[in-house]
């Protein structure tokens, strides 16, 4: 069970988190995971399977035990950064994966990277168990290079089931509610991560250019390595009920970079939709 943080004291970081979390050490999950990011970052980049992230130097920020991470070295990138506060997933990654792919321990709002150094970063899953998300974004744009772009898998507050433990409105739920809601079932003892709603998330990312491809993976799962993930009745909806489900789906997958982006891969039955933030508005 993970330790409740002391009332009235600053959010502290979520160390050691594979060691809480199962579902961090699932590697065929994990690597599915990253089949997916994989096939969404080729289609926003105009790639083909053969070149993949060939030259490009990668980051995969909160890596833990550094799955993800192996994928986008093994799809070609030049360099590839494993990046995490997790001492025990970061030693399991090095143990396995050290010779492919460069393991940091860092937190994300201080990366360890040179300024505009990086063409692809992924931040999946992880906003809802940083301290300060804004603060890690903010780094990763330092980091970006101008026409670099950034995986987010981004988990929705007003999603129905909460994704880490499994309980319905969970995420809706005032701090000491949602306390007493996990401890009730057994599940950990304090309820740590803190989601934010659709718009939240665009505020997060006002200074961003950013796609949508939560709709396109709905509508095509097949085409982004997630078929057999996604009900079939779901696949054959049109676009305009797809887009009546965004307020309440769980998760949404979005790419962002620091200049205006456009996605270069070939049309889809749903087309990735651009995000109104600050810099698109």
């Amino acid at each position: 069970m993970s330790k409740p943080a002391p009332r009235g004291t600053e959010r502290t970081a979520q160390l050691a988190y594979s060691e809480q979390m199962a579902a961090m050490r699932d590697e065929d999950k994990r690597r599915r995971k990253a089949a997916k990011i994989l096939a969404v970052l080729r289609h926003v980049l105009g790639r083909s399977e053969s070149e993949e992230l060939s030259g490009l130097a990668v980051a995969d920020i909160g890596c833990s035990q550094g799955f993800i991470a192996d994928e986008l070295a093994l799809a070609g990138a030049a360099t590839t950064y494993g990046v995490d506060i997790d001492v025990p997933g970061l030693a399991v990654a090095q143990s396995r994966f050290g010779e492919r792919v460069r393991f940091v321990c860092a937190a994300g709002e201080a990366l360890p990277l040179a300024d505009e150094s990086v063409d692809v970063a992924v931040f999946n899953h992880i906003y809802e168990h940083v301290v300060d998300p804004d603060a890690v974004l903010a780094d990763v744009r330092r980091v970006l290079k101008p026409d670099g772009v950034l995986y987010l898998g981004l988990g929705n507050r007003l999603g129905v089931i909460e994704p880490h433990y499994k309980l319905p409105f969970l995420s809706y739920l005032p701090q000491g509610a949602a306390d007493r809601y996990v401890r009730a079932f057994g599940r950990a003892d304090h309820y740590y991560e803190q989601y934010r709603t659709r718009p939240g998330l665009r505020k997060m990312l006002a200074d961003w250019s950013v796609l949508d491809y939560t709709l396109p993976v709905l509508a095509e799962p097949a085409a982004f390595a997630d078929d057999g993930q996604v009900p079939g009745l779901v696949t054959r909806l049109p676009e305009q009920a797809l887009a009546a489900m965004l307020p309440l789906l769980p998760t949404y997958l979005w790419v962002a970079s620091p200049s205006p982006l456009q996605a270069k891969g070939p049309a889809l039955r749903v087309a990735p939709r651009e995000v109104r933030t600050k810099l698109q508005s």
